[in-house]
């Protein structure tokens, strides 16, 4: 029997599978979770403008927790409905602490809930978002003009973990640093913004706490989560950190694992 009042879902390398779908198994169990009264919500490092394609595979719209915490999406209103990001002040310090210590350092920004990506010159944009009306090359001085719900870290190949470790270091007290792939981005938000806290202002909207709460994720950003929630399951894909910080482990993303688990608690 589902004893979770809320179901909160990571995206991408957990429910997205790697063929950029969501497997019939897993939405059929979203879908029930619904109809028996609990609520499902996506928490995401992903911007707003990268949405579209994961509610294509979804007959739900359920909220969003998006840019690691920093913003709170509903796609019904196509609405913002909370949102805590950098300051402008704190955007120009981190970027100044960058620029002194990392050499061909790159930066990027996310604004309006990622609506929109404003990046440097040199900062090399994914092909799938060259023309994408939301993207825009800025000056660099442009870029701390604003609050932005994250700041985008590149210099070049990187070490993954060493690289965020030493974003980390350079930010502490300014900003909050995780990273969520093996690109060597590191993605900063607002200090205290991650995951959980943008998952607890949802539940605490719903009036859910967290020991009702089964979060599912597979990267280093959903670590917070996990540890908010009264239980995190790993995908069996995750990274190394997630499968050891995990209560329980389900099949891989490919393997539609978040469905999988699902059932194990539906009636």
């Amino acid at each position: 029997m589902l004893r979770a009042r809320l179901v909160a879902t990571d995206l991408d390398g957990t429910l997205v599978r790697n063929d950029f779908t969501i497997g019939a198994r897993t939405v059929a169990a979203l879908v029930r979770v619904e109809a028996l009264g609990s609520t499902v919500v996506l928490v995401t490092g992903r911007p707003i403008r990268w949405l579209p394609p994961a509610y294509a595979h979804l007959p739900i719209r359920p909220l969003a927790v998006v840019a690691n915490g920093a913003a709170v999406y509903d796609p019904v209103d196509d609405k913002i409905l909370h949102t805590t990001p950098l300051s402008p002040a704190a955007l120009a310090e981190a970027a100044a602490r960058l620029r002194a210590a990392v050499p061909g350092v790159r930066l990027a920004v996310e604004t309006d809930g990622g609506r929109v990506l404003l990046h440097e010159p040199a900062y090399q944009v994914g092909g799938w978002e060259v023309d994408h009306d939301g993207v825009h090359p800025v000056e660099p001085d442009q870029l701390v003009a604003q609050p932005a719900v994250k700041l985008l870290v590149n210099a070049g190949p990187q070490d993954p973990e060493a690289f965020n470790g030493l974003v980390t270091g350079l930010l502490d007290g300014v900003a909050e640093a995780t990273h969520s792939s093996s690109s060597g981005i590191v993605e900063v938000s607002a200090a205290g913004v991650t995951k959980a806290a943008g998952l607890a202002w949802v539940a605490d909207r719903l009036g859910v706490a967290p020991h009702e709460v089964v979060a599912f994720g597979d990267m280093p950003n959903d670590l917070p989560m996990f540890a908010w929630a009264g239980r995190g399951v790993a995908v069996a894909n995750a990274h190394p950190s997630v499968l050891a910080a995990a209560d329980d482990v389900t099949e891989a993303n490919d393997a539609d694992g978040v469905g999988a688990y699902l059932e194990k608690l539906l009636p």
